[in-house]
């Protein structure tokens, strides 16, 4: 049987007794730092455990509560699946107390307890006043119904029933799953003597197990994990939900600080801009307004950023909206990760949400349906959000391992949704190059009526030209279509009928070149001024301009005379009537009936005394044509 994994988190006002609390649950003493024992406060995050009478081994992050602190707060919260709000019976609810709950709301914990401590401070009655003030105090929020422990940490009183109340709890809070990549928010780093650096954090997702790659994002470091160990001892792997520690190797300890994610290879790509679902406090003191610089908090990082607001000026508080976020650093996160955020200054939190696009893009303000896309990217099912991508994607298209990083979608999952779209029509799935591209089923279908529209625009132009080259036919169409994508259609209209294709000349199927009477007789003119060259043409060019009349059309015939294989280009401009190649072939026939090889002045002899300018380009023209064979400066007559 799979042991459930769950974080608990501690939240609560200062001097409160949250550390004292998990000491006297636990035995281990979370504050650790100099600092911390002298001045008797939580400065830094706390860890610790507890096996449950269920077996469930519960983590603990033990969070400072001090004002000052309050982003270390938000670092310990990030991956907690359960709170224990601490309120200490003496005082009841305090600025803190109200702050962490909204943070702990705003990052999306569901479940939790109200831990009454210091009852051994106070008597009966007073504990009484105090549980239905702080009742009073949580009605609307998601600790309004949970259960509320009276404890004191000196004489240990209610600390079993406290456990009691936790090991029902966490029998109601689903497992986190394992499936996915794996992904870890750093809130520690440190240096072990002989090991060398070792993180520590609240794994969100996906298993890691000893010896796997791993990347330190958002600056792309690769590792490999040497050692894995979960809350203090060994193991082959770390899972979902359960507080890890990684000795990762060949990485410095400075290279490495809170806020960075360690995951597998390919799973996160640093962003500016994230579009946002926003819930704004009705505690905040203002109005949020467009362009409001703020802290933003994701994970365990926090990094400066400006509010953006789309379609809107302000934000009252109380209220949501859509808006995007600039950050002034880099960030790695998935689609539906939950953030905090807080004003510059003072420091006080504000609001919070879900990342909707985690790679989005900058949005005009102005335009409506950046509002409506927004929408959707809130309230859409997979298959929307998926298919927006796609058709956001346009011509490019998008490929499965980028879609899977918009959507924060992997394997499976993934693979199921793209193959529905693809069963309804909506999207179009290319192969090539080891690896698919996806695009808009009616992009696809407008590029192939695009293709179909070129080529009839081309024949109506050149009705005489049997068709337009592929690469010719691909610069017409919009800059940006892959190639594979391209080939795909071509091959596709060539099955329907639609087109014809000719080496690399591509046609209508429909296209037929027929040449009228008065047509015909230019052809054969044409034609016949070529056959009069002889063995030494003038240039091309010398030889259309007796047509002068009717350039366009010269021009025309020229290019179905080449076609049809009655004009030959032996090299630029130069261009013998196939009767002249064929009256050449013929008398080195003959030649070579008597003797073994040819030299370039026996080749003169043979065209009635031409100069080089013609009978070099047709030596090589002849060896191309695999007529002939050079054998240093003479020629001799190839095998059949």
């Amino acid at each position: 049987m799979a042991i459930k994994r769950i974080i608990l988190g501690t939240a609560g006002h200062i001097d409160h007794g949250k550390t004292t609390l998990v000491k006297a649950l636990t035995g281990i003493d979370t504050d650790r730092l100099k600092e911390e024992k002298k001045r008797g406060i939580t400065i830094e995050l706390g860890f610790a455990h507890l096996t449950l009478p269920s077996g469930v081994r519960l983590g603990i992050v033990d969070v400072p509560g001090h004002e000052r602190f309050i982003k270390n707060m938000v670092a310990g919260a990030s991956g907690i699946d359960l709170v224990a709000l601490v309120i200490a019976a003496d005082e009841g609810i305090m600025p803190q107390t109200r702050e962490h709950l909204e943070i702990c709301e705003l990052l999306g914990v569901k479940s939790g307890i109200v831990v009454l401590t210091k009852k051994d401070l106070v008597d009966e009655e007073w504990l009484q006043l105090v549980k239905e003030d702080v009742l009073q105090g949580l009605k609307g929020t998601f600790l309004e119904q949970a259960p509320v422990v009276a404890v004191s940490a000196v004489t240990g009183e209610g600390l079993e029933e406290l456990v009691e109340v936790l090991d029902n709890l966490v029998a109601h809070i689903p497992d986190r799953s394992a499936e996915g990549p794996f992904r870890l928010p750093v809130d520690r780093v440190f240096t072990i003597k002989g090991f060398g650096t070792v993180v520590t954090g609240t794994a969100l997702s996906g298993r890691l197990k000893v010896g796997e790659e791993i990347v330190v994002y958002p600056q792309g470091l690769s590792s490999r994990v040497r050692r894995i160990q979960v809350h203090g001892q060994d193991r082959d792997f770390a899972e979902a939900g359960l507080r890890t520690a990684l000795n990762l190797q060949g990485i410095e300890k400075e290279d490495v600080e809170r806020g960075h994610v360690v995951a597998h290879p390919g799973v996160l790509q640093p962003s500016y801009i994230l579009d946002l679902d926003l819930r704004y406090l009705s505690s905040a003191p203002r109005p949020l307004l467009h362009n409001t610089r703020v802290r933003f908090h994701i994970g365990t990082s926090e990094i400066l950023g400006r509010i953006f607001l789309i379609g809107i000026d302000r934000v009252d508080p109380g209220s949501r909206a859509l808006v995007q976020i600039r950050l002034e650093e880099p960030v790695v996160c998935w689609r539906g990760d939950h953030f905090v955020i807080r004003s510059y200054s003072p420091m006080v939190t504000i609001g919070g949400g879900v990342v909707l696009d985690p790679l989005a893009r900058r949005r005009k303000r102005s335009k409506r349906h950046q509002i409506e896309e927004l929408k959707l990217l809130r309230d859409g099912t997979p298959q929307e959000v998926v298919f927006y991508h796609v058709k956001r994607a346009g011509i490019l298209g998008i490929t499965e391992e980028k879609m899977a990083l918009r959507v924060s979608l992997f394997g499976d999952a993934l693979k199921k949704v793209l193959q529905e779209l693809a069963s309804q029509g909506k999207i179009r799935q290319i192969y090539g190059e080891g690896r698919k591209i996806y695009i808009s089923g009616e992009v696809y279908t407008r590029l192939k009526d695009e293709v179909l529209e070129r080529l009839a625009r081309f024949h109506q132009k050149f009705p005489l030209r049997p068709g337009l080259s592929k690469e010719d036919l691909r610069h017409r169409l919009p800059s940006g279509l892959e190639v594979r994508v391209f080939e795909t259609l071509l091959k596709e209209l060539e099955q329907e009928g639609k087109i014809a294709r000719d080496k690399e000349l591509i046609r209508l199927a429909t296209h037929r070149i027929v040449l009228a009477d008065e047509l015909e007789k230019l052809k054969k003119n044409i034609e016949e001024a070529f056959r009069r060259e002889g063995f030494q043409p003038r240039d091309k060019d010398e030889i259309l301009s007796q047509f002068r009349e009717n350039p366009d059309l010269t021009v025309e015939i020229y290019h179905l005379l080449l076609k049809e294989g009655l004009l030959i280009p032996v090299k630029e401009n130069l261009v013998y009537h196939v009767e002249v190649i064929e009256e050449i072939k013929q008398r080195l026939r003959e030649f070579f009936r008597e003797h073994k090889e040819l030299a370039v002045g026996d080749f003169r002899k043979l065209l009635s005394g031409a100069s080089r300018k013609y009978l070099i380009p047709l030596l090589e023209y002849l060896d191309r044509e695999r007529f002939t064979m050079r054998l240093g400066d003479k020629r001799i007559l190839r095998a059949k």
